[in-house]
């Protein structure tokens, strides 16, 4: 996938410009990187993840493409508890995947978002998976988790194939 297709998965979930936003599990970026093009310099990306080397990673990148960005880079475990101010939207791209209580772990990422906020999930469009991907979630097995962690809507947001799992998907829930 390229920085185009981040994007293309992201964009339909991002409403506007602006507003405070947190990657979990951004490892080298990414969906960082194609949220800061979505959400412009107006906005504040917090980037998390425990890989301190795939944030620098990732720092470097960011400046080089979007220097007027303003991004945290926080070297952490997604799963614990944060210090983070009330966001208005969550990415999570191909990281709840890592997760083995992954209600717990979206229960404790919602209590980040303000009332309307937006999650945001990328996956692998499974529920089987492998010793790179140990629990990825089919989109109907997001819908049903989101549902139980209080969300009340969800939709699809957009599909690309994948050669490694066949199909990787967007979701909005908010």
């Amino acid at each position: 996938m390229n920085h185009q297709d981040h994007v293309n998965l992201l964009r339909a979930g991002v409403p506007a410009t602006g507003g405070v936003w947190t990657d979990f599990g951004s490892g080298a970026g990414a969906f960082t990187l194609a949220l800061a093009e979505l959400i412009g310099a107006s906005g504040e990306i917090y980037s998390i993840d425990q890989d301190a080397a795939a944030l620098r990673e990732q720092e470097r990148a960011m400046r080089a493409r979007f220097p007027r960005a303003v991004v945290h880079y926080r070297a952490a475990d997604f799963a614990s508890p944060l210090d983070l101010p009330p966001l208005d939207g969550v990415i999570m791209a191909n990281a709840l995947h890592f997760a083995r209580d992954q209600e717990r772990v979206v229960r404790s990422i919602k209590q980040y978002l303000r009332p309307d906020g937006r999650f945001i999930l990328v996956e692998y469009n499974t529920d089987q998976g492998n010793p790179w991907v140990p629990h990825p979630l089919s989109f109907g097995t997001w819908q049903a988790l989101a549902r139980r962690c209080g969300f009340e809507h969800t939709r699809l947001l957009a599909t690309r194939p994948s050669s490694f799992l066949r199909e990787i998907y967007s979701a909005l829930s908010w």
